[in-house]
């Protein structure tokens, strides 16, 4: 499901710096911005830290935002810039290891109860995902925005949108068969893009959205 955009009177008044406006927009969309955030550098601290300086970000350009414009694809656009500003700072340090406890849960599409011990397997399978492919999958089937909101968001073509989908949807379904493990249907035969691989087929996500409590 996409994500709502915010009410313009409440994006004007926000712009305005009123500051109950702003905290609307902050408690409707901090959840799918720190989920994100979480996924893409594993650590809670972390993406707690990084969530509130992209709504500081936010905040601090909301003035200069057009309204003729997606709030929420402005929104990760800022989001994705914080996230890489961060991967590049922190790319020769070591990773620290994550504890699958301390990761939100998540619900796989039509998984039967007896198999949801696999979404432990999915979520190693992302995390060995490109940052590229990583961050056009989860924006998709996490965040749930629209290829165009991806493609606007993380400022590339569509047809690359895509293709990165396409091929992350198809790493992790390769990763899970190597594990015995089949959740996903096989995926649909496309024509080639740039990047020199098939688009992606128009076919429904291979995560539906996380199940997150809100931050205080």
């Amino acid at each position: 499901m996409s994500l709502p955009q915010p009410e313009h009177g409440v994006l004007r008044k926000a712009q305005r710096g009123d500051e109950r406006a702003f905290s609307i927009i902050v408690r409707t969309y901090q959840v799918p911005v720190y989920n994100y955030v979480l996924r893409m550098v594993g650590d809670r601290s972390l993406a707690e830290d990084l969530t509130q300086e992209v709504f500081l970000r936010v905040y601090q350009g909301l003035p200069r935002f057009s309204l003729r414009s997606k709030f929420t694809t402005w929104l990760f656009q800022v989001t994705k810039n914080r996230v890489l500003d961060e991967l590049r700072a922190t790319e020769r340090r070591p990773r620290a290891v994550v504890d699958l406890d301390d990761i939100p849960p998540l619900e796989v599409l039509d998984a039967p109860f007896e198999r949801l011990e696999a979404i432990d397997a999915v979520w190693r399978a992302v995390e060995r995902l490109s940052v590229d492919l990583k961050m056009a999958l989860l924006l998709r089937d996490v965040v749930g925005l629209s290829y165009s909101e991806i493609a606007d968001s993380l400022e590339v073509t569509l047809a690359t949108v895509k293709w990165r989908i396409w091929k992350a949807r198809e790493d992790v379904q390769l990763a899970l068969a190597q594990e015995g493990i089949e959740l996903f249907p096989e995926p649909a035969a496309a024509t080639a893009v740039p990047e020199s691989a098939p688009a992606a087929s128009a076919g429904g996500p291979v995560l539906a959205p996380p199940i997150l409590p809100v931050s205080a």
